[in-house]
């Protein structure tokens, strides 16, 4: 082989690893970007708690379209992206319908006069939307965290690995994880957003460790600031 033919087929192979490394980050972007935008919807509903368990209130105003707009400006204030914008990445812009939807669903229990505790936590709410993202994408995403409540949240081998990596003391808190694996004999991106409990999370998740919520579940015993789980996406790597 003449050094010619060599260069060329150097230069080609440059070019696949350019674009491989290209393909890898779009992919990056957008896992990073769907848990970031369940983490905003999340944290709505959490702003919102008190609001949604009040008994004496009827109609709350909690609407889909306050809940979005509420979404798309905690979401853009953290990531800088507009979620509503035409250049917004369709599967964005599916996470943020799905979203709305499930509180949408959700008025009549958000509404309902005379009960306090409606069941309609940030937890419930991100299972109900990563379960209508995925039937409307194909993509897989879920909560998930090794002291899980309900199966659905499970942690696989990776995630149970990733979790341990993510409550390591040298991790950087807020920091996410990703990594190409294979999945089903495809190549995928895998990524993991932490979820840290945050205060309005101490009323079912902290002390006294063992007594039961006001769900019936028993508390964990954490305290405020401490690594609860993840957002766990995957998305299959372009060919």
């Amino acid at each position: 082989m003449g050094r010619r033919s060599r260069t060329m087929i150097a230069a080609l192979l440059a070019v696949v690893a350019v674009r491989a490394v290209a393909a890898e980050g779009a992919e990056e972007k957008l896992a990073r970007g769907l848990a970031a935008l369940l983490v905003a919807g999340r944290a709505v509903v959490a702003q919102n708690q008190a609001l949604i368990n009040d008994a004496a209130k009827g109609d709350k105003g909690f609407t889909a379209e306050k809940f979005g707009e509420a979404v798309a400006a905690e979401y853009k204030a953290k990531t800088g992206v507009d979620v509503a914008a035409p250049a917004t990445d369709k599967r964005l812009k599916a996470l943020f319908e799905a979203e709305k939807q499930v509180v949408a669903e959700a008025q009549p229990t958000i509404n309902l006069q005379g009960m306090g505790f409606k069941g309609f936590t940030p937890a419930v709410f991100g299972r109900q939307t990563s379960e209508k993202f995925a039937a409307a994408t194909g993509l897989a995403m879920k909560q998930t965290s090794v002291k899980y409540r309900n199966p659905k949240n499970q942690p696989d081998a990776f995630e149970v690995k990733v979790l341990e990596k993510l409550g390591t003391p040298g991790w950087e808190k807020g920091k996410g994880y990703a990594e190409v694996v294979t999945v089903a004999g495809k190549k995928s991106l895998r990524y993991l957003q932490p979820l840290y409990i945050a205060a309005p999370c101490l009323a079912c998740h902290g002390d006294p460790k063992g007594e039961l919520d006001v769900a019936g579940r028993a508390k964990e015993g954490y305290r405020e600031g401490e690594l609860r789980g993840a957002v766990s996406v995957t998305v299959p790597m372009a060919k």
